[in-house]
């Protein structure tokens, strides 16, 4: 392990609270209100001391915090990885923590895994991964043991099990052939870091218009200076806080503090929709685009699916809800209805031929598994049904997992009456 380290993403090098605290204050703007509260200061002008220092120390403090939370929130990422991992060594298998893998081990996979390294498969059996971390993909990718060329693009690379993706069926064995930052999940991680910041469209303008003030401030103060001195005759002491309480009182103090409170807004309004905003001007460049260009639909969707139409022989159900969320009812010809017993024996064959869990976590409803199976389990709570009760009432005793070749799924309980069989799948591959 010495060689190659633990098996985690590096962390990059941060900037302390302070220093980041103390580069809030790095702008010209913020330089001319520092400027201005000394220079009342100077005057005795307490009241407007205290107001244009109050305003910058708020402006600070609001984009300090909104920072601190995106970097919170770009650090989750490293939750993508496994915390365990199942080995092979000395002949034996066994768990070991995820950050002990070094490239060589070989490493077991089964349904509902999070993989913990990139893995080269040498065995594979119905296994398919959830990949939309990686490739954007929202359909599993079907694996297997082929070679691949070398250059073959990442979604591409069917004989490779990637680090941070999950393992929704099947099972598989394979060689760690990656870990840490070598992993693609930390390359991602090391882009992240390395991101080069940039100057927004709002910042150069708020720059230009500092810039523009001060010269102007400093200009008219110099000639209404050497007005009052050479024309007038006026005392120079005089004439200097004169010049100084005119150049503080066309310093627009409220500006700063406007711009930040409006740009916190537009920050909160994006995190309630999962956007990460870094820094505060980043809102109003955002706020500019007018195009958004996607390579495939799984990048830009959130790779979940639900269930919105049942159709019967004795006519179409609208299901009601939203995503995974087991809230909703169910519609027929605009009026709502309860579920008959042809729509309750559905869903149960749903929950029991599914290896799929539904959970909610930190108040969000999530599914482990496919999300095409996972879509099923919401559906059969929405018609009144128990998911555990139905599976401790019906346990499982054997399954045909899916497989492309015969594209159907089925699972044997053991029942009240005897044994029951259920079957999912495409149509034509059950009835032949």
């Amino acid at each position: 392990m010495g060689a190659y380290g633990l098996n985690r993403l590096p962390t990059a090098g941060k900037k302390g609270p302070w220093l980041r605290f103390i580069l809030q204050f790095h702008n010209l703007l913020i330089y001319v209100l520092l400027a201005a509260a000394v220079a009342s200061a100077l005057l005795g002008e307490w009241v407007d001391f205290g107001v244009i220092l109050g305003v910058v120390i708020v402006n600070a403090l609001i984009s300090f915090i909104q920072e601190g939370k995106a970097e919170k929130a770009l650090d989750s990422i490293r939750d993508m990885l496994s915390n365990s991992a199942n080995v092979i060594r000395g002949g034996k298998s066994r768990s070991i923590p995820a950050d002990q893998l070094v490239p060589g081990d070989i490493v077991l996979l089964e349904s509902g895994d999070k993989v913990p390294a990139d893995i080269r498969l040498t065995e594979s059996k119905n296994l398919r991964h959830e990949e939309a971390a990686l490739t954007g993909e929202s359909v599993p990718t079907e694996k297997n043991t082929e070679s691949r060329a070398a250059d073959a693009s990442l979604g591409d690379r069917k004989c490779m099990a990637y680090s941070g993706t999950l393992v929704v069926s099947g099972r598989g064995r394979g060689i760690v052939v990656a870990t840490g930052a070598k992993t693609e999940l930390g390359k991602i991680n090391a882009m992240l870091a390395s991101v080069e910041s940039m100057q927004t469209p709002l910042l150069r303008q708020i720059a230009d218009f500092a810039r523009t003030l001060t010269y102007f401030i400093l200009g008219l103060s110099a000639i209404t200076f050497l007005f009052g001195w050479l024309l007038r005759g006026d005392d120079i002491a005089f004439l200097f806080m004169a010049v100084v309480g005119m150049a503080v009182a066309a310093i627009p103090e409220g500006l700063p503090a406007i711009i930040t409170i409006t740009l916190a807004i537009g920050v909160q309004r994006m995190a309630a929709r999962k956007a990460i905003i870094r820094k505060l001007p980043t809102v109003e460049t955002l706020g500019s685009v007018s195009r958004i260009c996607s390579d495939k639909t799984g990048t830009l969707t959130r790779n979940e699916m639900m269930v919105t139409d049942i159709y019967l022989s004795s006519g179409r159900y609208e299901v009601e809800g939203s995503g995974y969320e087991p809230e909703g009812g169910l519609r027929r010809d605009g009026e709502t209805v309860e579920a008959d017993a042809a729509l309750r024996q559905i869903a149960t064959a749903g929950v029991l031929c599914n290896d799929s869990r539904l959970l909610q976590k930190d108040g969000v409803w999530m599914v482990e598994g496919d999300p095409t199976e996972g879509a099923l389990l919401p559906l059969a709570i929405k018609l009144g049904l128990d998911l555990e009760t139905l599976r401790s009432a019906q346990p499982r005793r054997d399954s045909i997992p899916f497989e492309s070749e015969h594209r159907f799924m089925a699972t044997l309980h053991e029942g009240g009456d005897g044994a029951v069989f259920y079957v999912k799948g495409a149509p034509e591959k059950i009835l032949q």
